[in-house]
């Protein structure tokens, strides 16, 4: 955006103002002449701890809608889990 002002020929006061940083910062980012960055496709990470229990949650959650995720985080633990609550 900062760019995108400056190639309209507004002035350093104007863009700062207008994007609501200093000064300095509008002059550090129209010197470097940096480009928006491009986002590629994220990789793969490691696999969940859930994924192996998670067709057999999804059942459990449709057949019994008010099942609370500390009960099934418990009913998984019994079953080898070892995540977190938080993911359940």
């Amino acid at each position: 955006m900062i760019l995108d002002l400056h190639r309209q020929s507004l002035s350093v006061t104007a863009i700062a103002r207008r994007t609501g940083r200093d000064p300095k910062t509008v002059r550090k980012y129209i010197e470097r002449g940096l480009e928006p960055p491009t986002y590629g496709p994220r990789q793969a990470g490691h696999p969940s701890k859930l994924a192996p229990y998670l067709t057999d949650l999804r059942e459990r959650v449709t057949a019994f809608p008010d099942l609370s995720a500390v009960r099934l985080t418990r009913e998984l633990r019994e079953r080898g889990y070892t995540g977190a609550y938080t993911a359940v």
